[in-house]
Formats: C-alpha cells, structure tokens, sequence
C-alpha cells in the first residue's frame, strides 16, 4: 500500500516556475515508477510524466516536454514536478500516481495502482 501526498500548488503568473511534491508513505515507495497527471475542469485527466524507480529515465507528454522536469529522492520518499515557463493552459490539478512499472502504457491512469488528493496549480495570463 502507498499513500501519496502532493503539495506546493498556487496561482501564479504565465511565466513564473512552481515546483509540486509528492511525499509517500510505505517502504516501497522505491518500488514504483512515478506518474504526474493534470485535470483541467470539464476535461479529461491527462498525462504529464513519469519517472522510473531509479530515477534515470523520464518520459513526458509533448505539451510539457522541455518546460517541466520530474525527479525523485527515494530516501526521502518524494518525488518531484519542476514547472517552468508556466502558461495559462497549464492550470488543472496536479496528481501523482504510482505503478509497479515504468514501461508499458505509463501515460494511461488505468495502469496507475495509487493516487493522490491532488493540488490545485493556476496559471495567471
């Protein structure tokens, strides 16, 4: 079992950076790849990143891709969401996800095993 936690969502201005954790619980955390997804209000939840067990490989979908970076502290049982350049379309809410596996369909949330509550995230133009 992993509970996950997110924090560090806010409004601020197109442009700016934020920067989302996710703290989890368990010893197994280490165990999990580790998604980012994003639901904007009456839209889908859609993919953001995710991250392998070790840290050493990302995947990201193309509207994120150069502007966001996820990374991992497994001794801290964290993982990141570096957000930068942010637009006024990147305004949702934010969750982390984990699954056992980092290859195979880690952008769909079906293959995702645990979620978090989510933080709000609001882009200003």
């Amino acid at each position: 079992q992993v509970q996950l936690v997110e924090s560090g969502g806010g409004l601020v201005q197109a442009g700016d950076s934020l920067r989302l954790s996710c703290a989890a619980s368990g010893r197994t955390f280490s165990s999990y790849a580790m998604g980012w997804f994003r639901q904007a209000p009456g839209k889908e939840r859609e993919f953001v990143g995710v991250i392998s067990v070790s840290g050493g490989n990302t995947y990201y979908a193309d509207s994120v891709k150069g502007r966001f970076t996820i990374s991992r502290d497994n001794a801290k049982n964290t993982v990141y969401l570096q957000m930068n350049s942010l637009k006024p379309e990147d305004t949702a809410v934010y969750y982390c996800a984990a699954r056992r596996n980092y290859y195979g369909d880690s952008h769909s949330r079906h293959t995702y095993d645990y979620w978090g509550q989510g933080t709000q995230v609001t882009v200003s133009s």
